[in-house]
């Protein structure tokens, strides 16, 4: 079965096709375009008409691989800048007219569950049981660091704690550093650190992260990231995924990109232009994160809601 999942976050709107038998997933053609669709909605409270059109833009063209394709069944869904904006109709609207479905405005818990889902498929295979002693430990907290929210689950083959908070690269960025300076002002970055650090208050009385043995990190930020402490001189998803960042590599790497310019952050070989001015954020939420918590390192996942969108679509067929 040949299907396409997209996926419409605050920062980036990304496409998977893939070919589905059982319980496998075998990537056919996986893009991401960012279009900043939450452009503003943390001040206004809606999506603004610029950003409507770059994201319709973007997925027209995600249309014609589809079609190119031969995907049979296409699932649309849309996280937190779309949960939270008013006129989130217009979105919908749009989507159905590209697509001919309906987008799935979806919960905070249902994207935790498709986060999870997405990220530890392929982390079994690396497990102790299957006879590699390097593996990563289960149960795994994933945290998915996205533009407007950030997701925690804690689980093992299956998820019982989760959370969505609202903390993402683009609505601290925008809340905190835009004005702030270039590189920010210590004064920004405590007001960001502040914001994190309520939220984990949070995370810490609902989910259980204490039962985690390995932190699973996903989305751009943490990929990125990932990326610079490798060292790699082009961004490449093969090295990124499922290479292990240690605690002080990230340190390191948010205390660099906070002490930088836009244009030092722009030149990094691995970094996207749609995330220069929103890294620093998107790193000090995994700083805070794995200090927090105490994790030794992070597992970096390429592999994400987006693979548990096109899983998901198997299993509603059944």
């Amino acid at each position: 079965m040949r299907v396409a999942a997209i996926d419409c976050g605050t920062n980036s709107v990304r496409l998977l096709v893939a070919d589905l038998g059982g319980e496998e997933l075998v990537e056919v053609e996986r893009r991401m375009e960012i279009v900043r669709l939450g452009q503003g909605v943390d001040r206004t409270g809606r999506l603004a008409p610029d950003a409507l059109e770059r994201t319709f833009a973007a997925m027209r063209g995600y249309r014609e691989l589809i079609d190119r394709h031969g995907a049979s069944a296409t699932r649309v869904v849309a996280t937190s800048a779309t949960r939270d904006a008013a006129n989130r109709h217009e979105f919908v609207d749009g989507v159905r007219e590209i697509f001919g479905v309906e987008p799935e405005v979806i919960s905070g818990a249902e994207e935790a569950e498709l986060s999870f889902e997405g990220a530890t498929k392929g982390l079994a295979r690396l497990s102790p049981e299957t006879g590699m002693p390097e593996g990563p430990l289960p149960p795994y907290l994933v945290v998915d660091i996205g533009g407007g929210s950030t997701e925690f689950v804690v689980g093992s083959e299956h998820v019982y704690g989760a959370l969505s908070v609202d903390i993402g690269c683009v609505r601290l960025a925008e809340r905190h550093l835009r004005d702030a300076g270039d590189p920010p002002s210590a004064a920004a970055l405590e007001a960001v650190v502040a914001d994190i650090e309520a939220a984990l208050d949070s995370v810490s009385e609902a989910v259980p992260v204490g039962d985690a043995h390995t932190l699973v990190g996903l989305a751009g930020s943490v990929t990125t990231i990932a990326g610079i402490a490798l060292g790699l001189p082009a961004y490449d998803p093969e090295r990124i995924h499922h290479s292990r960042i240690g605690a002080e590599q990230v340190h390191e790497v948010t205390r660099r990109l906070l002490a930088m310019t836009h244009g030092e952050r722009a030149a990094i070989p691995v970094m996207h232009p749609g995330r220069v001015d929103v890294i620093g954020a998107g790193a000090l939420i995994l700083d805070r994160i794995v200090r927090r918590f105490a994790f030794a390192q992070v597992v970096v996942s390429e592999h994400d809601i987006l693979d548990g969108i096109a899983l998901s679509i198997d299993q509603k067929s059944r």
